[in-house]
């Protein structure tokens, strides 16, 4: 943490007053930047961390990054989704209504972080069938092309007509330059993702939606 360095004083005594004014007026909102011999020893020094362009605080022992107002996510798929083969993942593309330090990647399915943190993420589908049979659908989160194990949510339908919309939370920790992906698959090409068109007394439903919140840094 580098000290500030005050304006002379000089010969003139009430000109150095207004210097000194002027310059604690630009000085004391701004937070000291963070070099390498800060010591976090003392809980409550908050410190402007120039490389990682975000603030810190010290707590216990360590510099902790201060969650600033980003870091969200809102998006929606407002068209049917359907598999071209069954038993094969595909990967669902989101528009977005809300997109603060998340992005569509390339390809677009992958929803890009800014920043690390640890995120609550929220899904949901609208699934539905054609067929009379049993039919299962599987969803779940892939981080940076790998599947998250054990994170599979998996539904089924068993008559012609139904639909049923399947939802999940979870916790997730990202670091910054990571993508998720939400995919699905289904066992019968006559099950499908599906959305509804407004009526006179309720809006439209999209066939799946996702939310994402940071919860700290």
């Amino acid at each position: 943490m580098v000290a500030p360095v005050l304006p002379p004083i000089g010969d003139n005594i009430k000109a150095w007053g207004n210097n000194l004014t002027a310059y604690l007026r630009r000085q004391l909102p701004r937070l000291y930047f963070r070099t390498t011999d800060d010591n976090p020893s003392e809980n409550g020094i908050i410190l402007w961390d120039d490389v990682n362009g975000y603030p810190v605080v010290s707590k216990n022992g360590e510099f902790r990054q201060i969650v600033l107002e980003d870091g969200q996510y809102a998006g929606g798929i407002t068209t049917d989704q359907t598999a071209a083969s069954a038993n094969t993942a595909y990967a669902l593309t989101y528009t977005s209504s809300i997109a603060d330090g998340i992005t569509n990647g390339a390809p677009a399915s992958r929803l890009v972080f800014e920043e690390a943190g640890q995120y609550m993420i929220a899904f949901s589908a609208q699934i539905a069938s054609t067929s009379s049979s049993t039919v299962n659908f599987w969803f779940w989160p892939r981080v940076n092309g790998t599947d998250v194990s054990g994170s599979t949510m998996k539904s089924a339908l068993h008559q012609n007509g139904s639909v049923l919309v399947v939802s999940r939370s979870a916790i997730f920790d990202f670091a910054a330059g990571d993508y998720l992906e939400a995919r699905w698959a289904v066992d019968s090409t006559t099950g499908f993702l599906h959305s509804t068109a407004a009526t006179a007394f309720a809006p439209a439903a999209p066939s799946s939606t996702i939310s994402i919140t940071r919860l700290h840094g």
